[in-house]
């Protein structure tokens, strides 16, 4: 495995930082994030799909969401929790989420993921597009704070990118490091690994985690289970 280089998730939160206004255009496909009218209906699609599952999955009772960013799936998880928690380390992405939330009631909490404790236990602990930005050295920690912050039954449930066989930009094709550019030209380097959906199930249940891991056609990980 390549040494990351020692700022990597210091340039990791700047990025996510800076992009916090270039989420919507992410996520809804406009601007340079624009792949045309054929991927964008097929992205849309899979988007709809995977508000299909989560539905299906019932994200209900005390629900925490860890990387929130800037709202989309905050919203959607509000439709059935009973509380909500969102935590990011990124202030911009927080003022995003409070607005597309607002008047809802969520509980944020500004936070770096790999120092922070869970300050209660959860029926259910959701993240999109964050477990690939978790470092190889760092994964079995991570899944330990998970484990800390569920209940005796509680349910996970995450999202995230599938290498397929257009990716949105070359750059977005390394296995480990990405160079990632804003519209205002910045450039970053971020940690980004595509996971495979049977790979990442075997290091699951290697880690004790009872969780099944499958992908739509072209853009979309997504895994369920429970500890």
């Amino acid at each position: 495995m390549s040494t990351l280089p020692p700022d990597i998730l210091a340039q990791q939160i700047a990025y996510y930082r800076a992009r916090a206004s270039e989420d919507d255009e992410w996520f809804l496909r406009t601007g340079r994030y624009d792949q045309g009218s054929v991927w964008n209906v097929q992205w849309f699609r899979e988007v709809s799909d995977l508000d299909a599952i989560l539905t299906s999955f019932h994200p209900a009772g005390d629900v925490l969401e860890l990387a929130c960013g800037t709202g989309w799936w905050t919203e959607r998880l509000a439709r059935t929790a009973t509380t909500l928690t969102a935590v990011d380390v990124a202030p911009e992405v927080v003022t995003f989420n409070r607005r597309r939330l607002a008047p809802r009631p969520v509980t944020y909490l500004q936070a770096d993921l790999f120092t922070w404790e869970p300050p209660q236990r959860y029926d259910v602990v959701f993240f999109s597009f964050w477990l690939s930005h978790v470092p190889p050295d760092r994964f079995a920690d991570f899944w330990d704070v998970v484990a800390r912050a569920l209940r005796p039954g509680g349910r996970i449930f995450f999202i995230d990118s599938y290498q397929s066989e257009r990716a949105e930009a070359a750059d977005q094709r390394a296995s480990l490091l990405s160079q990632r550019a804003l519209n205002d030209g910045r450039r970053f380097e971020i940690i980004k690994i595509f996971y495979q959906p049977a790979e990442l199930q075997q290091r699951l249940h290697a880690l004790g985690w009872h969780v099944t891991v499958d992908r739509t056609v072209q853009h979309f990980l997504y895994g369920a289970g429970h500890r």
